[in-house]
């Protein structure tokens, strides 16, 4: 293959995304190497590309490949929101949440003060039936949330408390440690805030802005997940449960505004419709792999039956005070 463009980009419900790869008996890491700086290029004009026509067999060679494409070493997993298995080379399984369940669409760790710029996907089992992995355009979703809206979660800001326990997910798990003093000087790192309740529970909370701007483009994006934080999105029966049995103040994660005041519900609901409405599926097909320009393009999961298995990798650590 000679030189990328955008023109090599086949659409998918509109959006340049397919690129078709015949690699003619060469490597698929040589063919990385030799390619790596297209790619990247059209990474960050597309914010997104699927390609097909590779061949990947392991985790390993999964994360040598990333790594020669993103031009960097893969990010750990931290301060960790969702059940994941970490596997070879900071290469991690996707959300395992039930297959039932469906994921909404999220920009990675936009709940943090700190991110990958870059997420890249590998498709080692398609499900037979669902498992897709809707993108969209949070640029897009920005442009068309009311600017009442806008305005007032801008200025306002967003503040993220979690509560650790088996309800969700337990503090060791999320920090990947069991010493106390190690949580604690990541928070103090990170402008976390926290406080140790009765029972050796953990509470954090965090206040970061709703929106950026995107370091290539210049245009804002809309970066932030308070639509799946908060609690109205599990749903009123699911909502009025853990009110109920946990107390709104002892919720595994719920969202407020920066001062502390509540969301309206009804302005969380429309946002995640406008997102959906955004959403850009396609079949995943075994060896596929989608690069993500994570500040740009949201991802999420369908329900699937059967057998799936997506594994991904982070790189290009960004955060609040880098844009």
């Amino acid at each position: 293959m000679g030189l990328m463009s955008m023109n090599d980009l086949v659409e998918v419900e509109g959006q340049p995304l397919v690129l078709n790869v015949d690699l003619q008996g060469e490597k698929t890491l040589d063919w990385a190497q030799r390619n790596r700086d297209e790619l990247e290029s059209l990474v960050a004009t597309n914010g997104a590309v699927l390609i097909k026509g590779l061949k990947v067999v392991s985790t390993g060679q999964f994360s040598k490949l990333l790594q020669t494409i993103f031009q960097g070493p893969l990010l750990e997993y931290q301060y960790r929101s969702t059940p994941r298995t970490g596997l070879k080379g900071n290469i991690y399984t996707a959300t395992e949440y039930h297959a039932s369940e469906t994921i909404l669409q999220h920009n990675e760790n936009a709940y943090s003060n700190e991110w990958p710029l870059r997420l890249g996907f590998l498709c080692m089992q398609a499900s037979p039936v669902g498992g897709e992995t809707p993108i969209a355009d949070s640029c897009k979703l920005y442009d068309l949330i009311p600017q009442e809206i806008r305005d007032k979660f801008e200025s306002k800001q967003l503040k993220y408390v979690r509560n650790y326990s088996d309800v969700d997910l337990p503090w060791q798990e999320v920090f990947q440690t069991s010493d106390k003093g190690e949580v604690e000087a990541f928070c103090r790192q990170k402008n976390i805030d926290f406080e140790w309740l009765p029972g050796d529970r953990l509470r954090t909370w965090q206040i970061n802005p709703a929106s950026i701007v995107h370091p290539v483009s210049g245009k804002k994006v809309w970066f932030n997940q308070a639509h799946l934080f908060h609690v109205s999105s599990l749903g009123k029966d699911m909502k009025e449960s853990l009110i109920n049995s946990l107390g709104k103040e002892f919720l595994p994660r719920n969202v407020y505004f920066g001062d502390g005041s509540e969301i309206d519900e009804s302005e969380l609901q429309l946002i995640r419709d406008l997102n959906q409405d955004l959403r850009i599926k396609f079949k995943w097909e075994k060896h596929n792999l989608m690069l993500i320009d994570n500040t740009r393009f949201s991802h999420g999961r369908e329900p699937y039956e059967g057998n799936r298995k997506i594994l991904v990798g982070m790189s290009a650590p960004s955060g609040f005070q880098s844009v």
